[in-house]
C-alpha cells in the first residue's frame, strides 16, 4: 500500500468537506486513516491458500461446521463497513483443516474492498479449491452500514447470502441437514 497516497487522499477529502486540515483533531488524522486501511485492506494481495493448505487426514467424512465467525468488510460501492456473521461447511473427503483455518480465510476475504455477494462465494471457492471436499457452503448474514447510516437508513436489517459448492449443490437433503444442524441461522 501506498501510505502518502492513502494520507494525501484524506486530507484532500477533509479539504474538499470543508474542514480544516491543521486543526489538532485532524492533524493527524490522514496517518491514522493509512494505517487502518493497511489492517482492514490487508487482505488485498493475499489468498487463503496459506490457511487451508495445512490438512489432517481423517477417515470420518461427516459434516464440518464452523458457524458464527465475525467478519468486518468494507463495501466497495461507498467504502463502508458491513459485517456480521459467517457460517461454513464442507464435507471432508479424506482431510480436515484446523477450526482456526475457516474463520482466518474469511477474515482474509473479508480483508479488502468487497461485496457480500462475491465474499460469500470467494469463502465457497477456496475451500472447494484447497481442501477438494466432496462439498462446501457459505452462508453470510451481514448488515451494511451503506444502508443504515445513508441511502434508505434501515438499521438491523440483514443481508444472507449463500453459496452452495459440490455435494451441497446437487443434494438437498444435506443443505437441509445444514440448516437443521444450524439451528435457524439469525435466530
Amino acid at each position: 500500500m501506498d501510505s502518502n497516497k492513502i494520507e494525501e487522499g484524506v486530507r484532500l477529502i477533509l479539504e474538499g468537506i470543508g474542514e480544516d486540515i491543521t486543526r489538532e483533531g485532524l492533524a493527524g488524522t490522514p496517518a491514522r486513516i493509512s494505517r487502518m486501511y493497511e489492517e482492514i485492506f490487508g487482505g488485498l494481495d493475499k489468498t487463503p491458500k496459506e490457511y487451508l493448505e495445512t490438512t489432517f487426514k481423517v477417515e470420518e467424512s461427516g459434516m464440518v461446521i464452523e458457524r458464527d465467525i465475525t467478519f468486518y468488510s468494507m463495501c466497495e460501492h461507498h467504502l463502508l463497513p458491513f459485517y456480521g456473521k459467517a457460517h461454513v461447511a464442507y464435507i471432508p473427503d479424506g482431510k480436515v483443516v484446523g477450526l482456526s483455518k475457516l474463520a482466518r480465510t474469511v477474515d482474509l476475504i473479508a480483508r479488502k474492498p468487497q461485496i457480500q455477494e462475491r465474499m460469500t462465494a470467494e469463502t465457497a471457492d477456496a475451500l472447494m479449491e484447497y481442501l477438494k471436499p466432496k462439498g462446501a457452503l457459505v452462508v453470510i448474514e451481514a448488515e451494511h452500514m451503506c444502508m443504515t447510516m445513508r441511502g434508505i437508513k434501515k438499521p438491523g436489517s440483514k443481508t444472507v447470502t449463500k453459496a452452495a459448492r459440490g455435494a451441497f449443490e446437487t443434494d438437498k437433503e444435506l443443505e437441509d441437514e445444514f440448516f437443521r444442524l444450524m439451528g435457524g441461522i439469525g435466530s
